[in-house]
């Protein structure tokens, strides 16, 4: 075409490009084609995976998009033609006729906008605002935390032990969160593919291929099941070809964080005389900050001793266990809870009712140290109510399970009055799991112990 023979021979800019030839057009000196003119050109290496975001929705969009071939980091991008398009000199960029698109769900949202009525948007504009939702959920809670665990093991940015470990923990929080609405959920927004789905499967994707090992994401099986679900689909495969799991956890890398080199010319420094280092004592390790509710009073009721009275009671539990709990209990050092689940018309399908509830209870596992608990799934059909009893040290709900697990703000909580004897045979029938429970069947109850 003649678009591309005067590109390669004048190295003229494609915006001169257009105007030149709608100019010819105009006029009726040139009436051939011009959308050659208006190609898309992505800038990045062949295994970026926030690049893939762009390329996997123009796959669904019927958009082409060309991929820079042998764009090399730290020499393509640092072109003062690349540094134009983006100060920064990141990857990917995507070259449009009206100008330079940085930032990888920028870049996938302009290619996806191109199609007119795209179903990547949804149908709706609560679909158009639930998938900008899981798409800002996928960069700041799924993709942050990934990269701060993944980052330093591979030597971009300094190892440390405690950032490391808050990061898994935070991840978990996140994927926990995902793993409960994808329990009902095949897709993140109604019943097929959008654009959500693709920065989240991208985003998952490196999480996956590179550190979350199956151990680590069985914990959460329905983004598993998402997972796979999506990086099968035909415009997936396309451009990431076929996809498998971590076996191990990289080991932390010896390869120290490269300095940023100054612009300024660095000046001959003058050989310094040795002097004499003064002897320093060194300081202790700190200790690590304890838990407030290990600073709290001795109390006479030994939470493990109950634990192991409860899981070892088979006969005559109401005797011997119910009955052994009481005798135990101490209200100035532990305090009881009832709660109710908010949204019980939601709970219709008996599955996903319960695994909500063992998500519930894997993510309380912080707590494990402090606390008791029995959740009952009660009825014989949905939509089914979800109960529960907790003991927990100290007089109220500890703030760090308040702060670190999201279901705690699903449910009522009301402290037990032990002086009230129809709340204190309720507690003693929900450790029982006594049945009928208020008149109605149970489906299960579990205990966290």
């Amino acid at each position: 075409m003649l678009i591309k023979y005067f590109r390669a021979r004048w190295s003229i800019k494609l915006r001169q490009i257009e105007e030149y030839f709608v100019l010819m057009v105009l006029i009726g000196i040139y009436k051939g084609p011009i959308c050659e003119a208006m190609a898309l050109v992505l800038h990045a290496t062949s295994n970026n995976k926030n690049a893939t975001k762009a390329l996997i929705a123009a796959e669904y969009s019927g958009v082409e998009v060309q991929r820079v071939k042998d764009f090399e980091m730290g020499v393509s991008n640092k072109t003062p033609e690349f540094v134009k398009m983006n100060p920064l000199g990141k990857v990917p960029v995507l070259e449009t006729p009206d100008g330079p698109i940085f930032e990888s769900n920028a870049i996938a949202r302009y290619v996806t906008k191109l199609k007119a009525d795209n179903p990547l948007y949804g149908s709706s504009l609560i679909d158009y605002a639930h998938i900008e939702q899981w798409m800002d959920f996928s960069a700041t809670e799924v993709d942050a935390n990934i990269a701060r665990w993944l980052y330093p093991r591979l030597g971009l940015i300094p190892y440390v032990a405690p950032v490391e470990e808050a990061s898994i923990a935070a991840l978990k929080r996140s994927l926990g969160a995902l793993n409960t609405h994808l329990a009902s959920n095949t897709y993140l927004v109604g019943h097929s593919v959008t654009l959500a789905d693709i920065v989240m499967g991208c985003n998952l994707f490196i999480g996956f291929r590179m550190i979350m090992t199956k151990s680590f994401t069985s914990e959460f099986p329905h983004v598993e099941r998402y997972f796979w679900t999506i990086v099968n689909q035909p415009n997936f495969k396309k451009i990431i070809g076929e996809v498998k799991q971590a076996e191990s956890v990289l080991p932390i890398s010896s390869k120290k964080p490269q300095a940023k080199e100054s612009s300024q010319p660095k000046a001959k420094e003058e050989p310094k005389k040795e002097e004499p280092k003064p002897q320093v004592e060194e300081e202790a390790p700190k200790p690590k900050p304890k838990n407030p509710l290990d600073l709290l009073p001795p109390s006479k009721m030994i939470l493990d001793d109950w634990k192991r009275l409860y899981s070892n009671t088979k006969s005559n539990f109401r005797e011997v266990a119910v009955k052994g709990f009481w005798d135990m209990y101490d209200p100035e050092g532990y305090s009881l809870w009832f709660c109710d689940y908010k949204y019980n018309d939601e709970n219709t399908v008996s599955f996903v009712t319960l695994n909500k509830v063992g998500g519930f209870l894997q993510r309380m596992d912080l707590a494990r140290k402090y606390a008791f608990g029995k959740m009952l799934i009660i009825g014989s059909e949905g939509p089914y109510k979800v109960k529960g009893l907790w003991l927990f040290r100290g007089k109220e709900i500890p703030k760090f399970i308040m702060d670190e697990v999201y279901d705690m703000e699903l449910y009522d909580w009301k402290e037990v009055d032990i002086n009230d004897e129809e709340q204190k045979e309720r507690a003693s029938q929900m450790i029982e799991d006594c049945e009928p429970f208020e008149g109605e069947p149970l489906l299960d109850a579990k205990c966290f112990k």
